[in-house]
C-alpha cells in the first residue's frame, strides 16, 4: 500500500479484546511540541480500538469518515502537502478539523 507518509498508518497488537494501539510510527519525540506532527495515524488508532476491543463500530465509523472528510476538503499536515495542492495545516488544527467533523456525523444518527 502507497499513503503518502507514516504519519498516516495506524497500527494496532491484538490479543483475544486487548489490544495495543498506535500509530506506526511511535511517538516521533524529536519533533515533540513543534506543531508539525501529522495526528492521522493516532486518530485512526483510536477508531481501530473502538471497533476491535470494544465493538463501537458506529463511533469507529465516525472517525474514519470524517477522516476522509478533512483529507477530501483538502487540508493537508506539512507530511503530505504539497505545494498548490490544499491547504497546510500544523497538528492542533488537523486534529480540531477531525474532532469537529466526528461531531457533526455523530449527530446525524
Amino acid at each position: 500500500m502507497i499513503t503518502g507518509s507514516i504519519g498516516m498508518l495506524p497500527s494496532a497488537s491484538i490479543g483475544g479484546r486487548t489490544g495495543l494501539y498506535e500509530p506506526i510510527h511511535g511517538s516521533a519525540p524529536d519533533i515533540a511540541g513543534t506543531g508539525v506532527a501529522n495526528p492521522l495515524a493516532m486518530i485512526l488508532s483510536v477508531a481501530m480500538m473502538l471497533k476491535y476491543s470494544f465493538e463501537m463500530t458506529e463511533e469507529a465509523s465516525w472517525i474514519e469518515r470524517a477522516v476522509e472528510q478533512v483529507l477530501a476538503e483538502g487540508y493537508r499536515t506539512g507530511d503530505i502537502w504539497r505545494e498548490g495542492e490544499g491547504k497546510k495545516v500544523g497538528t492542533e488544527e488537523m486534529g480540531e478539523r477531525v474532532r469537529s467533523a466526528v461531531q457533526k456525523l455523530s449527530q446525524k444518527r
